[in-house]
């Protein structure tokens, strides 16, 4: 008897947020080294004073927007000062104990510094929107596979389907969808993959299908105990109901089993004494 078994296996993923990182700037005689520094958003920039114990530094924003000002806590060599930029943007500063030094012989205008933060890319959001979980088919079949994808800070420029680790094809325009044809009996797990115009890929959660055909049933064997045992031939991890009739019109299952094997054996435990029985295997669609 044909069926047609299809399951699906959902596998979330968790995508994982950028880690902050820390950016080292040393302050030496009049000059921040590195003088223009360019970060992610939610990175943070520490400046060290490594100059002469004799020599007061310090950094302050020349930046409305986001002022900081470590005053003369870095008066101190070997002391540090951070801030954590949480915007994108250009950030000036200075140090503004020498750069509007009262005496102009102790000015130094040449010590600014420039911090550039880069906005972080997001990477994009996809799933398989189709086939459905647990979907089942009758072998061969085609089967039409349906993603959805976006893209939070950018957008999506392509997005490929995979049957386990082989590529089937790549869309780069909604909707985004390809269809597998002519697919034999057997255990599926495809994926959507899509890539952002900045290069962050994202990979969708798995779908398992099973598609589904004939059970052959084999080496027929009446045991010691008078019950009836045969050999079910399928496809490993599909689920078959085994049923028996009298008659061949009427039909009982006795037992439910997800195939450990392309090939199992079968007992009915219910058939002791029993002269005459049919059986047969259903997977329902």
């Amino acid at each position: 008897m044909k069926a047609i078994v299809v399951t699906l296996i959902f596998v979330c993923l968790a995508v994982q947020r950028l880690q902050a990182a820390t950016h080292l700037v040393s302050i030496s005689s009049f000059f921040f080294n590195p003088t223009n520094i360019t970060i992610n958003v939610g990175d943070t920039v520490q400046w060290t004073n490594t100059a002469a114990p004799t020599t007061t530094h310090d950094t302050t924003s020349t930046n409305a927007a986001f002022p900081w000002g470590s005053t003369n806590y870095l008066s101190v060599a070997g002391r540090t000062y951070s801030v954590t930029f949480t915007n994108a943007g250009t950030f000036s500063y200075m140090c503004a104990t020498h750069v509007l030094a009262f005496m102009p012989a102790q000015r130094h205008p040449e010590q600014t510094g420039t911090v550039f933060v880069a906005s972080a890319n997001l990477p994009p959001s996809v799933s398989l929107t189709n086939p459905a979980n647990n979907a089942r088919f009758r072998a061969p079949t085609n089967l039409l596979l349906q993603a959805s994808a976006a893209d939070s800070d950018g957008s999506v420029t392509n997005v490929q389907f995979f049957s386990g680790a082989s590529p089937l094809g790549n869309v780069s325009a909604q909707p985004f969808q390809f269809t597998a044809s002519n697919l034999a009996a057997g255990n599926y797990a495809f994926t959507a993959r899509a890539s952002d115009n900045k290069g962050s890929v994202t990979t969708s959660a798995v779908v398992n299908v099973f598609v589904l055909t004939n059970a052959i049933l084999s080496s027929p064997v009446r045991l010691a105990n008078g019950q009836f045992k045969f050999t079910l031939q399928g496809i490993s991890g599909q689920t078959y109901a085994a049923e028996h009739s009298t008659n061949l019109q009427n039909w009982s299952a006795f037992v439910t089993n997800v195939a450990p094997a392309n090939s199992f054996n079968v007992t009915d435990t219910t058939s002791t004494n029993v002269l005459l029985r049919f059986y047969r295997a259903r997977q329902d669609l």
